[in-house]
């Protein structure tokens, strides 16, 4: 079932867990994550980035509307960050059932403004709305741009984003890093700037960087109130690390023979998120 963001969180807001949103701009790595899905019951959320969106054409979101109408999980599909408004209407115009502006990098009043223009444009359509206040980091170039310097949310700046700006959810900056950690690089999330996030914001909260955290502090931020999860990297890197490991054997060719090894071991990551978010089995809450 296809939905939007706004639904879809609603009711993990209201039961303390969080959907994963996965990274996709190919075809396998996307049935792949649907299959563990409807496996475990599990709601989930397609994202793809605009640059994703330029290399795969909409040839993929029409693939996935057509297997989200079909599934028996819900499914939203999102664009993740994103700061122009021609870009954004596309993608609205395309299918994606939520997108996200992304004007973290703005001074505070033109990522009030921009996030309030989107709204504007994408509600009408019964498109959801995410933004981001606060920076989130970044550790390599592969990954999706990040900030030098973390900034974390304010609270209070929070409130006046949400209540000027009408977004449905709100991505929150509390110490993650787009990417993979290097050796030797340890994140430590802010849970203490979380708690009050959620005591002052109640629209569902979103985590960027979800990948290569410690799975203690993920799942805690899951317990106190994070609904959405973004995981890229990690997915990727067991996919094409077996992918590099399968074409050891140079006769291999097809395929079919290929990929499902490389499916396999993504989706033992997708699998292991499902539970460390607290996601397996709430399909069922949306019936």
């Amino acid at each position: 079932m296809l939905m939007n963001m706004k639904d879809l969180l609603e009711v993990a807001n209201k039961n303390y867990f969080a959907v994963p949103a996965f990274n996709v701009s190919d075809y396998s790595m996307f049935i792949g994550i649907m299959e563990s899905c409807e496996k475990t019951n599990s709601p989930v959320i397609i994202e793809i980035h605009p640059l994703e969106l330029a290399f795969t054409g909409t040839d993929l979101v029409d693939a996935v509307v057509k297997r989200a109408y079909k599934s028996r999980v819900p499914v939203c599909l999102h664009l993740d960050h994103c700061q122009d408004m021609g870009e954004i209407i596309f993608a609205i115009q395309a299918g994606f059932t939520s997108v996200m502006f992304d004007g973290s990098s703005l001074p505070f009043a033109q990522n009030i403004e921009g996030a309030k223009n989107v709204v504007e444009i994408a509600h009408p359509a019964n498109v959801s709305v995410e933004a981001e206040l606060g920076t989130i980091g970044s550790t390599d170039n592969q990954a999706e741009a990040g900030a030098e310097q973390i900034i974390y949310t304010v609270p209070e700046d929070a409130v006046k984003f949400v209540e000027e700006t009408g977004v449905d959810t709100l991505a929150v900056a509390i110490g993650t890093s787009h990417g993979l950690y290097p050796a030797g690089m340890t994140p430590k999330l802010r849970l203490d700037i979380l708690r009050e996030l959620k005591a002052a914001v109640h629209i569902p909260l979103v985590l960027h960087g979800g990948s290569n955290n410690a799975d203690e502090e993920i799942n805690e931020s899951v317990k106190l109130g994070i609904n959405k999860i973004n995981i890229s990297s990690d997915i990727k890197a067991a996919y094409y690390d077996k992918m590099r490991e399968v074409l050891k054997d140079e006769s291999l060719r097809e395929p079919n023979i290929i990929q499902p090894f490389c499916i396999e071991a993504m989706q033992k990551v997708v699998e292991h998120k499902l539970r460390l978010f607290e996601t397996v089995g709430k399909a069922d809450l949306y019936k």
